[in-house]
């Protein structure tokens, strides 16, 4: 297996720029399998690398607290009901305050984390069959790193807007963006180029829209999804 070790170089090589600009108009189509190409060992990581560079372009909580729109809710419906909880009710989040409480909720479900820690591994497993496992980790990293800290600039300017500077509430949001970058990461790289199993969109490709759309979700306390 040929051995890529410097994703980031890969992610920052200007002669994928064509290819990375394609893959932001696009959205997440890539995730159906479209965006990988030759057939090799090294799709998923240059489909990985595209999304580093997506994620430092994305409006990063640009919609939060405006009314939620039916796609939106549509898609908050969709991957409640992909992850195992069917028939949630999508609640909008007004505000950074309101954002805060919902975020530190007492009755917060800790099955729906569960639910996501089973498909992170599962997808994990898929991709560690055709991809090297220092590559995939360095890959992974790279891309929720690098939206980690975009989103926590985007998220303190945000709140700033309304007041809010809790350091805590900014963590939770730039938290919650690298998980779901990291998330989007493992559906790319767990699809080989030659797969033909493709059954329609994964969970986790949903909830990065929303994020791509400029939302926040916020998860599911008791029968409610929280969307910000």
């Amino acid at each position: 297996m040929a051995k890529v070790t410097k994703i980031v170089e890969i992610a920052n090589d200007d002669e994928d720029d064509d290819d990375a600009a394609g893959f932001a108009e696009d959205g997440f189509d890539g995730l159906t399998g479209a965006d990988l190409d030759n057939g090799d060992d090294l799709d998923g990581l240059r489909a990985v690398a595209r999304l580093a560079k997506l994620v430092g372009s994305l409006p990063w909580f640009s919609a939060v607290g405006r009314k939620l729109t039916a796609t939106e809710i549509n898609d908050a419906e969709a991957y409640t009901a992909g992850i195992g909880f069917d028939e949630m009710r999508v609640a909008g989040v007004e505000n950074w305050l309101a954002a805060s409480a919902a975020a530190q909720a007492p009755d917060w479900d800790d099955d729906w984390w569960q639910a996501e820690q089973q498909m992170q591994n599962a997808l994990l497993e898929q991709a560690l069959q055709h991809t090297d496992q220092h590559d995939l980790e360095v890959a992974l990293t790279h891309v929720s790193t690098r939206a980690g800290e975009v989103a926590h600039e985007h998220a303190a300017k945000m709140a700033a807007r309304q007041g809010v500077s809790d350091p805590s509430l900014l963590k939770v949001a730039a938290g919650a963006a690298a998980t779901a970058a990291y998330q989007a990461a493992l559906v790319l790289a767990a699809r080989s180029a030659d797969s033909e199993d493709d059954d329609g969109e994964h969970p986790f490709a949903i909830k990065f829209r929303l994020f791509e759309a400029g939302r926040l979700p916020l998860g599911i306390v008791g029968s409610t999804f929280n969307l910000f």
